[in-house]
């Protein structure tokens, strides 16, 4: 495959086709901007918007990891009867449950900021087709387009049945 990258005045940089957004770049966003699909299919202004939305959902999650942490660490140990330490052990077990589940979380979201970079942001890990701008505001780490997701999910029902 025959690729050429092309570096543009604010730093963005452009390859074959698609733009690519260093994490160096910083573009500033009208207040309340929104993508719109009146403008080009993830121009430099959509992407620093989704790189915003992710980089603020990461630190969001990071947080309140470290508040589980936190809470599980200074719980004290000394419970009174049974029931009451059983209560204790379920509800650690679901924060537990909860962390990692937003470990996986901040891992898609990395992934979601890796190919912003790379200039392979919103678009099908399939078929190359665009995800869409309103499916990605509603779920920025999405990897798929809507038929290609709904194409994998029905092959997995199959699968399981």
């Amino acid at each position: 495959m025959n690729s050429s990258a092309t570096t543009l005045d604010n730093g963005v940089t452009r390859e074959d086709g698609r733009y690519a957004l260093p994490t160096t770049t910083n573009i500033d966003l009208p207040k309340g901007y929104r993508p719109s699909n009146d403008e080009e299919y993830m121009n430099p202004r959509h992407l620093a918007y989704f790189r915003n939305k992710l980089r603020e959902w990461r630190e969001q999650l990071v947080e309140e990891s470290r508040q589980t942490m936190e809470n599980l660490r200074d719980e004290v140990r000394d419970v009174g009867d049974e029931a009451e330490r059983a209560t204790r052990e379920t509800e650690n077990s679901l924060e537990l449950r909860t962390r990692d589940r937003y470990r996986k979380l901040i891992s898609k979201i990395d992934k979601a900021l890796r190919r912003i970079e790379e200039g392979r942001y919103g678009f099908c890990e399939e078929t190359d087709e665009e995800i869409g701008l309103e499916r990605l505001d509603a779920r920025p780490i999405a990897t798929l387009s809507l038929d290609a997701q709904e194409r994998r999910e029905h092959l997995q029902k199959q699968m399981g049945d």
